[in-house]
Order: C-alpha cells, then structure tokens, then sequence
C-alpha cells in the first residue's frame, strides 16, 4: 500500500469558535496568504492500483438490482423503448452525481462526513448518507443470507425446492409444470413447491408483523457466516479489498456469460428475449415509465450512500476521476441491459415447460431470485449445477457491495477521529463494532416476522425518496453554496482539464430539478406497504418506516438549524456572517484554491494545490 509523500501545509481561512463563525478578516496575513498553524490531518492511504479502485467501484455498484430490477422493469415498461428514458437519466442525473460524489472524496481526501468541510453549514448531507448507508448495510445483508443458505442445499442432489414430499409442504402442494395438465379447479388453486419451501422452509412466515415468531437458526448460523466473510474483507482497508474485488467484481460476469449460453440453448428462449426487447412506444406517454427509470438509475448507481465519496477518498489527487466515471457508468448500465438477455431467456423457457404466458412467470427483486429462478433451474437437467452457480453469482454480487458500503461507513466514522489514527486495531475495532451492531439488529429479521421488517427497511430506509432527497442537496450545495464554477476549478487542478460544461449546467440546474420532479412524483403518489399485495401493514409499522425514512432526510435541515442557532448576534449579524463565510471573496487567492478550504483538507490535497498556486495557476 503506497502512501502520500508529502509534507504539513496547514492553512486556515475561517474556525468555528464557541458557536460563532469568525470570518477571514479576523486572520493575520502572511506572504499574502492567511495562515494560521494547525495540526495536520493524518497522511492517507491510497489504493495500490488504480484499477483496484475501478473494480472496487464495479463491485459496488453493480448489484443485485441490475440483475433482479433492471431487466423486470424493461420488460414492463415497453421493452427496447424503456432504453430512451433510461439512457437520458444516465447523463442528467446519473453521472452528474456520481462523478461529484468521487470527484469530491478525491478532492478533499475524506469519507462521507468530512468530506462536506467545504460547506460546514450542510455538513448534516455526509450524517444523512451515514444514516442510509447504515440502514442499507443492515437490511441488505440479508439478500446475502438467503442465497447463502439456497446455495448450501443446491448441493443436495435433489433440489429441496422441487418436489412436495418434505415436511415443510402442505396438502396444497404440487409438483405440476404444464398449465393443459390442469384439469380441475383443486389443482389450478394449488401451491408450487417452489414457494412452500422459500415460505415455509426458509421464511417460515408467520401471519403479520405484530408476530415475531421464534429465530430460524439456519437462517441465522447463514447471517453469521456472510457477516464473518465481510469483515474479514473489510478489517485491514482497502488494502485488503482491493484485492478481494477483482474476483468478487470479475467472477459474476462470467457465471452470466455460462448462464447465458445455457440459456439461449433452451426451447423458449428466443420468445423470452424478444418479450424483453420488443417496443412499445405508447409507454412512452406513460409519466411511470420516466419516473421507473429515473429511479432505478439512483438506485443501480449506488448515489448518496457516501460509499463512492469513500472509495474515491482513496484515489492519488491527479487521477482522472472524470474519465473513470463515465467508464464506470457505461460498466453498470451494460451489466444491467445484458443480465435481461440472461433472465428472459431462462424465463422464457420456464413459460415454455409451463405452457403459459411470459408475463405469468416474470418478476423483479427477491421473486425473481427465489422464486422464479430456482423454479426454471430446477426445469433444466444437472439441475443442482446451475442452482449452485445462479446462487454463488447472486452472493459474489452482493457480497462486494456489502463490504464496500461498510468499507464507506467505516471510514466516514473514522475520518471523524483524526486524532487517534494511530491506536492500534482502531480499524479492525471500528469494523467489528458495526458489523456486530448491524448483526443484532438484522436478528429480527431471521424470525418468522422477518420478512416483514426486511421489507420496512427497504421500503423506506433506502428508498427512491431518500436517495433522490440526498442527491438534490448534493448538487444544490456544491453548484449554490460552494459554487459550481470553484468545484469546476478545482477538478481542473486535479485532472488537468476543465469537464465538458454540461457537468456544471447539470449540476446547477437540470439534475436538482430531476431529483425534486421524481421525488415529488413518489410523494404524490405514496401507497401504504404491503405484503405480496395482500398483508397491509398496520399503523404503527407505517409510522417506524416514515421513521427510518425521515431519520436521514431530517438530518440535513436539523443540522443547519442547530449550526445556525449556536451562532451569535442579531439575526442581522449572523447573516452576514455567514455570507462572509461561505461567500467570502478571498475564499479563493488568484487561480488558488480558498485557505480556508485549505484549512480543511488533507496533507497531500493541501500540498497539491500549493504546488499549483506556486507555478502561477497552471494547469
């Protein structure tokens, strides 16, 4: 693991002082630059390798979503035709934010938290995606789960999920595939195997979230044992996960491509493929149809988790974050357009065995990962093999966005205590802790009420609304606070070069109103939870969800609100205050950077921009 050479440049423009903001006028002047000695930020660890970055990036963001998600919604939103909306959400708002997001961490040498030192007002954005990110590290964790435990009983030599004789089956099940082999009504209101196992074996669901239930131990001893691999991947850095995600990032696109093969092989195929790309161009009219894509964008991108900001922490200050952004975009999107041709052609057969409509059999999310998929592999000779490889690329998928959203976590905690960075273990404590935290609380979650808390947390926690809610702030407050054009500047000392302007229009302009038009669309058009369109959830179970909701939507506003009531004076005195300090026109010296920006950087992000000021701002 390289590290930084540099020496302490400290550099201070303004400091927060027994509740009031002192502007930079209160400073003494030196070679014509306001200084004032400081202690130095630790120097920072960077990736080994700059494409560890990339894979890292590539295992994060690319998920289960791409491949449960994205090929469901093409299908139901027009097919080919769900690509224009889909694409032009990827330039307005999907790259825009996530190149601020890394390009950020890059600059400021910081995770999530610290990384909002440029605006110190809205420093409650880097607590929201803390918040978010944590909840996503809980809840998501337990897709992990069960496809760790599918995998463990794929090794069976019959499927357990493919015939009625098991304990778990009731007198409803039944082992039929045809739809002309239903004659009477008795087995057309029957219960696949299929789903009595996923239900009754591995959920053992009870009847309503006010029922808990007893723990599933197996499902638990499962939780523990991915709780284990992620910590151990996470412990020592990136330095560890750097190397752990070029085959945890590599090896789900080549099960894909086995899958594949296999799957364009099968009777029905074909039909299942063209029912994916097949357009219909009146979904075009359909507001829906741009809201999925909007939002399925946000999710698939990984935004506003504050994971990105941690990873691109991690980069040497001249790399071309930019460049890599727009590779890493083009990677996410690809993986999620060809997992569809992937899908729909196992779905396709599966509706071929079955003699039905492919509409009947297709579904997103964990339907399609336990339900309809085991159901077609087990359709398929050597069935055992496929299951084994479906699920193992499943947990490979999600193992790496785990880690590296614990890996953000971590490190947003850990950039707030800069002043022990040298206790010992103080990495491997810090881990550990959350992991154990997040594993208590993901107990409630292999009980037989589990799923329905699973489903609160992931209706609300990290939902469309909060994400969309980060991402309009993010841009509001590096385009209006910050100011687009400075952040543009700093990039440029960076890179080398000035991104294209539409960044900056986007940034200002096109991608808050994005944000705010889809999240206002969601708002309008709420729909209490429910469970398989059938158990509503009761009041109180409404309020906790509205609760993770607004605990990190509350946390920007309530932040500014607490910074500004410490402040001092008339109201008069601390607006003017604060326009100094935000506003102040010696926030930037020349083509340098503002010391009080300065004050709030790395050692090596400091010295670079040094070295830039002292050749005359040349890039």
């Amino acid at each position: 693991m390289e590290k930084t050479d540099c020496c302490a440049l400290n550099v201070v423009l303004a400091e927060e002082k027994k509740g009031q903001l002192i502007p930079n006028g209160n400073h003494q002047g030196v070679n014509g630059t306001l200084v004032a000695p400081v202690r130095a930020l630790p120097e920072r660890e960077t990736w080994t390798r700059q494409m560890d970055f990339i894979m890292s990036c590539v295992g994060f963001a690319v998920g289960l979503g791409n491949v449960w998600r994205f090929p469901y919604l093409c299908y139901k939103n027009g097919g080919g035709v769900f690509l224009i909306p889909y694409v032009l959400f990827i330039f307005l708002g999907g790259i825009p934010i996530f190149f601020l997001e890394i390009a950020l961490g890059q600059f400021m040498k910081a995770g999530s938290i610290n990384v909002w030192n440029i605006a110190p007002l809205f420093k409650g954005l880097g607590y929201a995606s803390m918040v978010i990110v944590f909840f996503c590290n809980t809840y998501y964790i337990m897709v992990l789960a069960w496809g760790f435990y599918y995998l463990i009983k794929s090794f069976n030599g019959t499927l357990p999920w493919s015939s009625c004789d098991n304990e778990w089956n009731t007198d409803t099940c039944i082992e039929i595939f045809r739809h002309e082999d239903c004659q009477n009504g008795t087995i057309a209101n029957g219960r696949s195997p299929i789903i009595e196992f996923w239900e009754n074996k591995v959920l053992n669901i009870s009847d309503g979230l006010d029922q808990p239930g007893a723990l599933n131990w197996e499902l638990m001893l499962c939780l523990l044992a991915v709780w284990v691999m992620v910590y151990f991947c996470v412990w020592k850095g990136v330095k560890s996960t750097g190397k752990i995600v070029y085959f945890t990032a590599t090896f789900p696109y080549v099960v894909l491509i086995i899958l594949l093969v296999r799957g364009v092989t099968l009777p029905g195929a074909y039909d299942g493929i063209m029912y994916y790309l097949k357009p219909n161009w009146s979904k075009l009219g359909e507001p829906q149809v741009w809201i999925d894509a909007g939002t399925q964008i946000f999710f698939s991108y990984a935004i506003g988790l504050g994971a990105l900001t941690a990873l691109g922490s991690y980069n040497r200050f001249n790399n071309d974050c930019y460049k890599d952004a727009f590779m890493l975009a083009m990677i996410n999107s690809g993986t999620s357009f060809f997992a569809g041709f992937v899908v729909f052609s196992i779905l396709g057969f599966m509706a071929s065995e079955q003699g039905v409509d492919i509409s009947k059999v297709a579904e997103s999310g964990p339907g399609l990962a336990f339900i309809a998929y085991p159901k077609a592999v087990s359709l398929m000779p050597v069935a055992p093999v496929w299951a084994a490889l479906f699920f193992f690329m499943l947990l490979l998928l999600g193992l790496d966005s785990q880690f590296v959203g614990v890996e953000g976590f971590v490190t947003g905690i850990l950039d707030l205590f800069p002043g022990k960075y040298y206790m010992r273990y103080r990495r491997e404590i810090a881990v550990a802790i959350c992991c154990l935290l997040c594993f208590i609380i993901d107990l409630s979650m292999v009980t037989q009420g589990g799923m329905y808390v699973f489903q609160l947390f992931d209706y609300y926690s990290a939902s469309g609304m909060t994400l969309l809610w980060q991402a309009f702030w993010e841009c509001v407050v590096v385009a209006w606070v910050y100011g687009a054009d400075k952040f543009m500047d700093d990039i440029a000392r960076m890179i080398g070069y000035r991104p294209f302007p539409w960044m900056k229009w986007c940034w200002s302009f096109i991608t808050p109103c994005v944000c705010m038009g889809i999240f206002l669309f969601h708002l309008l058009n709420y729909k209490p939870l429910t469970y398989n369109n059938v158990y509503v959830y009761p009041w109180w179970g409404e309020v906790i969800g509205w609760c993770l909701a607004l605990s990190s939507m509350l946390c920007i506003p309530v932040s500014l609100v607490y910074k500004l009531s410490g402040a001092k004076g008339t109201f008069r005195e601390v607006r003017h205050t604060i326009k100094d300090y935000i506003f102040s026109e010696t926030d930037r010296t020349n083509h340098g950077a503002g010391s009080g920006i300065k004050s709030r950087l790395s050692v090596e992000t400091a010295n670079q921009l040094a070295g830039f000021e002292a050749r005359g701002g040349e890039i």
